[in-house]
C-alpha cells in the first residue's frame, strides 16, 4: 500500500514538472477474466447441448500519469489481446464438439460471448460436473523507452483456466432383457414381446412404451404404444406388440427402436433416448411340389396327385391348393383342401384333369399356387408352384378306347359277335 502511494507521488511531481504536451503511462494494470455460463447449465443424458459462455475482462488500469518524454502507447495494459476461448469436457460423461474458438481482443470492462455444441452421453448420471474452460491471450505487461523515437513493448502469454459447473438432471433410462418375437416371418404379422426395466434414476409416470421403425428397417410396428402407468426407477414391465415384416426381407435380425415417454418430476413430459434391439425374422413362407411329375394320356380323362410340402419356419391354417389348367388340358375339379401344416409337412391335392386328343407327348408345367391363413388369421398366397405333368400317346388300342364312343362301337361289337354265334349254334 504504502509502495502505491509513494509510486503516485513520483508521477505527480514528474507530471507537474513536465510540459503540457505528454503522452499517457499506466502501472499495475492486466487483464482479469471471467467466465460464466448463460442460460441453461441443466442437462439430459442424450441430449444435444448448445452451452452459451460469456466471458468478461474485468481488468483496470489502476495508475495513470502522463509524461512529456514518453510515446503515446498503442495497446492498453489491461487489454486481453489475440484470446482463444475452448471448453474441454475434464471428467464429465459429455463430448465437446466445437474446437477453441478465437475471439480476437478483449478490452478493458468488455465482454464477448461464445457458443459451444456438446452431446450428452447416453450413460451419463444424475449430477454436478466441471468443464475447464480454457483461455489463452496475451498483454501488454511493460514497455521500455531507449530514445525519443521508440519504444520497446513486453507482452506476456496467459493461460487461464476457469471451471464452469454444469448439471445431468435425471431420468428414465430402459435397458432391455429379454425378447421373444412369435410368428414373424417375411411377408407376414406377428407378435414381438419385450421385457424392459427401468435404469435410469428418475421414476417415470403415466409412461407409455413406444416402438418405432428405425430408418428403412423391413419391420414395421402395426401397434406402437403400450401405456404401462408409473415406471418406478429398478422397475421391470413386459408388452405386446403387433408387427408386420415387409416382402422384401430375409432370413436374418432387422433393429426397432424402443423408447419411453413419461411425465418427469417437474411435471414435464419427455421422452427418453430410444434403446435399439434386434429383432430375429423367419424365413418366408414357402411349398414345395414334392410329388413326381404325373403322367395322363392324350385325348383322355383322369386323376393326377400332386403332393405340397410346407418348407417355411411356421405352421399354415386352412391352407387350399389350386391348379391353372390351360391348353391342352381343362379342368371342373381345380382346387384341393390341404388342411393345417406345420413346417416340414406335406399333403396331397387330386384334381382331375382332361387332356386333349390334339395334345403332343412331351412334358408340361401347369401353375399352381398354395391359399393359407397365418398365426393371425390374415389371408395369405404363396408364390406361383410349377406342377409337372407328362403326356403320353396310347399304345395299340389303348388311345381309341379312352373315347367313349368307340368304346361303345367296340362293346357293341363284341355283342352282337357273340348273340350271331349263339344263334348260329341253336340252328344246328
Amino acid at each position: 500500500m504504502y509502495t502505491r502511494i509513494l509510486i503516485a507521488l513520483v508521477l505527480v511531481l514528474a507530471c507537474c514538472a513536465a510540459p503540457v504536451l505528454a503522452a499517457t503511462k499506466y502501472i499495475d494494470s492486466s487483464p482479469d477474466l471471467s467466465a460464466a455460463i448463460s442460460g441453461t447449465n441443466e442437462f439430459s443424458p442424450g441430449q444435444d447441448a448448445t452451452i452459451t459462455i460469456i466471458v468478461q475482462n474485468n481488468g483496470l488500469n489502476t495508475f495513470k500519469f502522463v509524461d512529456s518524454g514518453t510515446i503515446e502507447r498503442d495497446d492498453l495494459p489491461n487489454t486481453a489481446k489475440l484470446v482463444t476461448i475452448g471448453l474441454a469436457s475434464g471428467n464429465a460423461p459429455i463430448i465437446i464438439k466445437t474446437d477453441p474458438q478465437r475471439v480476437g481482443d478483449i478490452v478493458g470492462t468488455g465482454t464477448v460471448t461464445v457458443e459451444i455444441n456438446a452431446k450428452i452421453l447416453n450413460s451419463a448420471t444424475e449430477g454436478q460436473y466441471e468443464l475447464p474452460l480454457i483461455i489463452q491471450y496475451k498483454y501488454l505487461a511493460s514497455s521500455y523507452q531507449e530514445a525519443s523515437e521508440n519504444i520497446q513493448f513486453l507482452y506476456k502469454a496467459v493461460n487461464q483456466t476457469i471451471p464452469l459447473v454444469v448439471k445431468i438432471k435425471p431420468r428414465v433410462d430402459i435397458d432391455v432383457l429379454e425378447v421373444t418375437p412369435e410368428n414373424l416371418n417375411v411377408g407376414m404379422e406377428g407378435y414381438l414381446n419385450i421385457r424392459i426395466k427401468n435404469t435410469g434414476s428418475e421414476d417415470g409416470k403415466q409412461a407409455t412404451v413406444k416402438i418405432t421403425r428405425n430408418g428403412q428397417s423391413p419391420v414395421i410396428p402395426t401397434d406402437t404404444s403400450v401405456f404401462v402407468g408409473d415406471f418406478p426407477s429398478g422397475g421391470v414391465i413386459t408388452c405386446r406388440y403387433k408387427v408386420a415384416v415387409s416382402t422384401n426381407a430375409e432370413k436374418q435380425t432387422y433393429p426397432v427402436d424402443v423408447s419411453v415417454t413419461y411425465e418427469n418430476n417437474e411435471g414435464t413430459v419427455v421422452t427418453s433416448s430410444p434403446y435399439t434391439l434386434g429383432i430375429p425374422v423367419g424365413a418366408k413362407t414357402e411349398f414345395l411340389v414334392a410329388s413326381a411329375p404325373a403322367q395322363v394320356t392324350a385325348g383322355s380323362k383322369g386323376v393326377i396327385l400332386v403332393d405340397y410340402q410346407n418348407n417355411g419356419d411356421t405352421t399354415v391354417y386352412n391352407a387350399q391348393s389350386r391348379i391353372s389348367a390351360v391348353d391342352p388340358f381343362s379342368s371342373n375339379d381345380d382346387t384341393a383342401y390341404l388342411g393345417d401344416l406345420k413346417p416340414g409337412e406335406s399333403a396331397t391335392a387330386r384334381y382331375s384333369i382332361s387332356v386333349s386328343d390334339a395334345a403332343v407327348p412331351k412334358e408340361y408345367f401347369l401353375d399352381s399356387e398354395v391359399r393359407y391363413r397365418d398365426a393371425l388369421s390374415n389371408s395369405q398366397i404363396s408364390d406361383t408352384l410349377k406342377v409337372r405333368v407328362i403326356v403320353t400317346t396310347g399304345s395299340g388300342m389303348a388311345n381309341p378306347l379312352s373315347n367313349p364312343f368307340v368304346l361303345f362301337l367296340v362293346v357293341a361289337g363284341i355283342i352282337g359277335a357273340g348273340y350271331y354265334v349263339l344263334v348260329m349254334r341253336t340252328k344246328k
